[in-house]
């Protein structure tokens, strides 16, 4: 299948470091509805490409980031106007079908979402103990220091191993 495929980079934005190399990918319409239930979907392709800790929710309506963790987010439902890359970001709107990539330290925030908002979850293997840092937190080297030191994933959570996340994350 083929996706569109956007990716996104950002500087230090008020106390959230974001990723310091590292894009934030994001698949536009990966998972289609005619696959049968979305959430399902999605986590079946997280689980069979070595992603766990999955979850279903929505996304905090603060800025924060992991900063030993990267994370995907599926949607699942309906549609959110998410902001990335902390307050100075770039606010997206992702609807059903769209996954986004968020590398470590990537700030992320629900700025508005629909009723029906329903996002599916997940992290690297390794990883699923992720910490949860909001952005009124002071922002300090040891924080730097554990985004840089989060090991890549070995699999693009949706296409494996043909995936962009393995192209743009070397």
């Amino acid at each position: 299948m083929t996706t569109e495929t956007q990716i996104i980079r950002f500087g230090e934005s008020r106390n959230v470091p974001n990723h310091p190399e590292l894009p934030v990918l994001v698949y536009r319409q990966a998972i289609r509805a005619d696959e049968g239930s979305l959430a399902e979907a999605l986590e079946s392709r997280y689980r069979d490409n070595g992603w766990g800790g999955i979850w279903r929710w929505g996304v905090y309506d603060f800025h924060h980031y992991h900063s030993n963790a990267h994370e995907v987010l599926g949607v699942a439902s309906g549609e959110a106007d998410l902001t990335l890359g902390g307050p100075d970001g770039k606010t997206l709107n992702v609807r059903a079908g769209d996954v986004v990539i968020l590398p470590a330290g990537t700030g992320h925030k629900n700025k508005r979402s629909s009723d029906d908002f329903l996002v599916v979850g997940a992290y690297p293997e390794g990883q699923v103990n992720q910490d949860l840092i909001r952005s009124e937190q002071t922002l300090d080297d040891s924080i730097r220091q554990r985004i840089r030191e989060t090991a890549l994933p070995q699999r693009d959570p949706v296409f494996g191993a043909g995936g962009s996340l393995l192209d743009e994350w070397q």
